[in-house]
């Protein structure tokens, strides 16, 4: 019985029927991004200090001295969170003092911001931050704009529970291409063919090939085919979830991409996030972090192409974490140098994203495939949720979120090596056909050739009368 790939070989490996469909969907995942990315702007906090009442009967000069200096980020402004107490400025101002000259500011006992904030309108004229939490959730609390993110992501993490759980079109573009390109409109015909849904396969693979301008054979399924496939789908139990789990191997495979896409999500989330807070326009940084990802998508697909799965992500992962780990010993008025390593970091871990997914689709056969992309997708918004955190940790160090992510990722690129390699192989159609973790065989093996030689010993024993 012919294979999937054999059947369909003859409408060519990126037709125009393909790439129409792959360009369109394409098209249509760009709104994802506003969507995603929004919460850079939208739950953005800008500069900002403690408001004075306009009841307070302050000299110009203590206006201007109310609030404490202190250091962050590397810079001396304005603090955020404090002001010298107002009822203590108050008399100084009515004595005629000075500050600095007749008061020691340092010795000044301070005082939350009781009156709200005032937000800077240099960068943002209105944020979350600004007109929602002004009082209640200040940076001051940590945490005003993660609430944003997390119900943003929430609404991913939906989304991805319900294609773990189905059997849709998710991963079809790579299975009608045989093993490249994963995302198409129609149906996949190899789920349909799974299913015994002939007919449905038949009509959505002559129509790639009439668009392809390819003449397609008379007969696609003959009858012992079609019989032959009935027999395996009746053998054959449906797919849960828990299958990603069934056996010690397809576990070990499932729990490490879980892992990978968690936290590779959470690097590529906490650079995107933390964008604004490079020195600069953050609206240039903004774009530079995402132009940064055009090549990046294209060297990821080059190295899909030319080299090994595990080899080429875990490289990626390693180039990303490594910069990233190489910033807290950038000197702190070298911000040119900061700023392009931070980009060369999102660079490789974007790379290492959007291969996962054709990684992940190759690893699993066809019956839980989606819900395997599906599971590690949802995997990766838990990561999403978790990366605003990461970029809340440079409030007390700046160089704290660089390190954990950093660490992180170099951390998942060594586990990457573990996974079985999948490229130049064909997609798997049962479990049967997965590929092992590194080490898995060898030591089953080894087990194998214990147990032969436990039994041929206990034949050879005198049994004892």
């Amino acid at each position: 019985m012919r294979d999937y790939d054999e059947l369909i070989s003859f409408l060519g490996e990126w037709g125009p029927f393909q790439r129409l469909i792959f360009f369109l969907l394409s098209a249509s995942i760009v709104p994802n991004g506003f969507n995603g990315m929004s919460a850079v702007f939208l739950a953005g906090t800008p500069e900002h200090r403690c408001r004075l009442p306009p009841s307070a009967n302050l000299s110009r000069e203590w206006l201007n001295a109310s609030i404490p200096r202190e250091v962050q980020g590397g810079r001396e402004g304005p603090s955020r969170c404090r002001r010298y107490r107002l009822e203590s400025l108050a008399n100084f101002s009515a004595l005629g003092l000075q500050p600095g000259r007749d008061v020691d500011l340092s010795q000044l006992e301070q005082e939350k911001c009781l009156d709200g904030w005032e937000y800077s309108r240099e960068l943002y004229l209105s944020t979350i931050v600004t007109e929602v939490w002004q009082k209640e959730y200040s940076l001051c609390n940590h945490g005003s704009a993660d609430w944003l993110q997390f119900c943003a992501d929430l609404l991913y993490q939906l989304g991805d529970v319900h294609s773990a759980v189905s059997y849709s079109w998710h991963g079809t573009d790579l299975e009608l291409r045989g093993g490249l390109h994963s995302g198409v409109i129609p149906e996949s015909p190899r789920w349909l063919i799974s299913q015994g849904r002939f007919k449905e396969a038949e009509i959505i693979i002559r129509k790639a090939a009439k668009t392809n301008g390819i003449v397609a054979p008379a007969m696609l399924f003959d009858s012992t085919e079609m019989q032959d496939m009935k027999l395996q789908q009746q053998q054959q139990q449906k797919a849960y979830i828990l299958d990603l789990f069934r056996t010690r191997n397809i576990a070990v495979i499932t729990v490490m991409s879980l892992l990978l896409w968690m936290l590779t999500s959470i690097g590529y989330f906490g650079l995107s996030l933390n964008t604004p807070n490079l020195h600069g326009n953050a609206y240039i940084n903004c774009f530079l972090s995402a132009i940064i990802e055009v090549p990046a998508y294209v060297i990821a697909w080059l190295l899909l192409r030319t080299l090994p799965r595990r080899y080429s992500i875990s490289g990626t992962l390693f180039l990303g974490g490594g910069v990233i780990l190489f910033i807290q010993l950038v000197p702190t008025d070298l911000h040119i140098l900061s700023v392009f390593l931070v980009m060369l970091g999102k660079f490789g871990i974007t790379s290492a994203f959007s291969m996962l997914y054709v990684y992940t689709s190759e690893l699993y056969p066809t019956i839980v495939r989606n819900m395997a992309v599906g599971a590690t997708s949802m995997s990766s918004r838990v990561g999403s949720i978790i990366a605003p955190y990461f970029v809340y940790l440079g409030a007390y160090d700046r160089f704290l979120p660089y390190i954990l992510m950093g660490s992180l990722t170099v951390l998942i690129g060594i586990l990457t090596l573990f996974l079985p390699e999948s490229y130049g192989n064909p997609l798997p159609e049962t479990f049967d056909q997965m590929l092992r973790v590194k080490g898995f065989r060898n030591r089953q093996r080894t087990n194998h050739v214990r147990s032969s030689k436990e039994i041929e010993d206990s034949k050879t024993q005198i049994t004892p009368l």
